[in-house]
């Protein structure tokens, strides 16, 4: 519970720099008097500002500082809740700029946080009370205060709210929206990472294919390359080898042509002496053909001596004849042995010359395929250390991974906020709450609009819509009946209000203020009635009424309070 114990306030509106105090709870009824403009309903807007840091009344932040000293406006308002007492003061100055402190025990709150994020701890953490409920169980009335019955749908359920104590899930429900928001878009940013991680990963394999296909190719293409230098390369080595072996083979060829020179040389002397004996030979044939007489010693030579040497000789010059046609062929032989050595030799010189022509392609087609294998070499680490292809893929998958557990675990986490929604939500918890009680609820608006003579059916439903109906079931609504009734319909919620708060021990409070409620609203008779009621229902409270007509209702209250306005400035009368 919330017990106000006094306000005070200076240079605030029409007071001057001068505090002017109420105290709170010293009188169960006060009735606060004065003309038009005295600054009666000051207490409302010092009251307001001092705790949410605005007025009660539609008035701009920048005229609540007094107009004339236009010196720093000032409000202090002292309260406990259950032992702690508390003490909140304000500062406003001329160009809207405010400032407040929140004193516990006389000890000054940390104000490190901003200020938005200090009043929220004053409402949410010790007042546990927000503006518009504080409009609806504090104080009734003025020209600015709008009644339950005349707010919306969504702000008489945030009041309801309050008074139960279940304001608490809507801020946990607004928390949970705000993470279910973030899960959504972490949900939405995972899955985008999801597909830019597996885009990536495609590229990065098509990327690894293309690379190996291409080192493949490469490698492949001079792998063929190789393989028919290394087959052109046997062609040139079986080619010289089998040149080598001719080479081999005529080069004992060439060993034998001096023993043929050499055969040649004896036949030609040979022959030389074959045609000398031949000559000689056919010279004594012819010799004793011719002659009969010795040429030595001039005898006459028998002619069958004659004969007889003639044959011989001829017989000799035969056999000489058929030696020197066996010579002449030998020697055609030996030229044709020689021609054929020549012929050899001229055939090696060419068989050298197309053998070092295979060796010099050999060599070429070694250098060739040293120069094809350490490409093949190069492409192979070219393909390991200039493309780290393998590296980039295996930490996009472990990346795509560590994605899909985020993404797991935001899912999970999803289906616990979808849980927890379904609970938080207006049909959930609240709803449950609210239903428990409403009946208590109508119950309560029931008696005290019978204590008021006011006999109608009155019921909230769970969404707060009206049904009003009269003892002879006649429908009506709020805004059928006459200010007087409305006047009693909205009594008979504040109190309704204020005995849920007491009964939750939420935010029930002793300060009930009531502004012009006895003046335009409630004839005398009502006003009696009024007062009755108001006596019975506020045993426990403070309440002050705020009213023009003091004449008629100063002997009705403990206490008055009267407002008067001296050189421009408003104060209380002495």
């Amino acid at each position: 519970m919330i017990y106000f114990k006094y306000l005070r306030w200076k240079n605030f509106l029409s007071t001057g720099n001068v505090f002017t105090e109420v105290k709170l709870d010293s009188c169960k009824t006060t009735l606060i008097i004065g003309e038009n403009g005295a600054g009666k309903s000051t207490i409302l807007d010092a009251l307001s500002f001092s705790l949410y840091g605005k007025p009660f009344r539609k008035i701009n932040k920048k005229q609540l500082v007094n107009s004339i000293n236009s010196k720093e406006a000032e409000v202090h308002v002292e309260f406990s809740i259950s032992n702690a007492n508390y003490k909140i003061i304000r500062h406003l100055n001329k160009y809207g700029t405010s400032r407040f402190e929140v004193y516990r025990d006389d000890e000054l709150i940390n104000q490190d946080a901003a200020a938005k994020d200090y009043q929220e701890m004053l409402e949410k953490n010790i007042l546990k009370l927000n503006h518009k409920s504080f409009s609806q169980i504090v104080v009734l009335g003025s020209s600015t205060f709008v009644p339950f019955m005349q707010l919306p749908s969504q702000h008489r359920r945030e009041v309801i709210e309050d008074l139960l104590d279940i304001q608490i899930f809507s801020t946990m429900n607004s928390l949970l929206k705000e993470k279910a928001s973030k899960n959504r878009g972490g949900l939405i940013d995972v899955d985008h990472k999801i597909d830019l991680a597996e885009q990536k990963i495609e590229m990065q394999e098509s990327h690894i294919n293309d690379l190996k296909n291409n080192t493949e190719k490469r490698i492949n293409e001079s792998k063929i390359k190789i393989a028919k230098a290394e087959t052109d390369k046997k062609q040139y080595v079986d080619n010289a080898e089998e040149l080598q072996r001719q080479v081999e083979s005529l080069q004992q060829t060439k060993h034998d042509i001096v023993k043929v020179k050499e055969k040649k040389k004896k036949l030609e002397q040979f022959e030389y002496k074959l045609q000398d004996k031949i000559s000689k030979l056919e010279d004594e044939i012819e010799f004793y053909r011719d002659h009969d007489d010795c040429p030595t010693c001039k005898q006459n030579i028998e002619e069958s001596f004659k004969c007889d040497i003639v044959d011989k000789k001829q017989e000799c010059l035969t056999d000489t004849n058929d030696g020197f046609a066996k010579l002449k062929s030998e020697y055609s032989k030996i030229n044709a042995q020689i021609e054929e050595i020549q012929n050899t030799q001229e055939k090696v010189s060419n068989i050298q010359a197309e053998i070092s022509n295979s060796n010099s392609q050999i060599n070429a087609l070694n250098t060739l395929i040293k120069s094809i294998n350490e490409d093949i070499e190069s492409i192979s680490i070219e393909h390991d250390t200039n493309n780290n292809s393998a590296e980039i893929l295996q930490e996009l998958t472990t990346s795509l991974k560590d994605t899909h557990n985020d993404k797991e675990s935001l899912t999970e986490e999803k289906s616990i906020l979808d849980v927890a929604s379904l609970i938080l939500k207006d049909t959930g918890i609240k709803t449950r709450i609210i239903k428990q009680y409403v009946p208590v609820m109508n119950k309560l608006i029931s008696k005290y609009l019978a204590s008021m003579d006011f006999f109608v059916q009155f019921e909230l439903d769970e969404n707060f819509n009206e049904t009003i109906k009269s003892r002879f079931r006649d429908e009506f609504s709020y805004d059928s009946f006459s200010e007087g009734e409305k006047m009693r319909i909205d009594l008979a919620l504040l109190f309704t209000w204020r005995t849920i708060a007491k009964l939750r021990n939420s935010v029930s409070t002793n300060l009930l203020i009531m502004d012009e409620v006895f003046d335009s609203s409630l004839d005398s008779t009502g006003t009696d009635e009024f007062m009755k009621i108001l006596n019975e229902l506020t045993s426990d409270a403070n309440v002050f009424i705020i009213s023009h007509k003091g004449d008629q209702l100063m002997d009705k209250f403990q206490n008055t309070v009267r407002f008067e306005k001296v050189n421009n400035f408003s104060r209380i009368a002495a």
